[in-house]
């Protein structure tokens, strides 16, 4: 789990975002041994963590930047 965390502080949101594609590729191949697929899952759910913070993080940047504007909208997390 450590080895984890340490690979996860070295990437950037992008890299995050291609090793989480990879994992789910891997898991939705369905030829990996169960022991491997709860790895892979468990690296996924790490990963998955680490987006979302980074998103959260940008997310709270740009609404702080816009609280200025008189068109400032809050970020309602749906899609249009």
């Amino acid at each position: 789990m450590s080895e984890i965390k340490t690979t996860k502080e070295k990437l950037n949101f992008a890299e995050a975002l291609g090793k989480l594609e990879s994992v789910l590729s891997k898991l939705e191949s369905n030829d990996c041994p169960l022991e491997e697929a709860l790895s892979l899952f468990q690296e996924g759910m790490e990963l998955l963590r680490f987006c979302q913070e980074k998103l959260n993080d940008v997310e709270n940047k740009i609404s702080i930047l816009l609280k200025d504007t008189e068109k400032f909208i809050p970020f309602s997390g749906e899609g249009e």
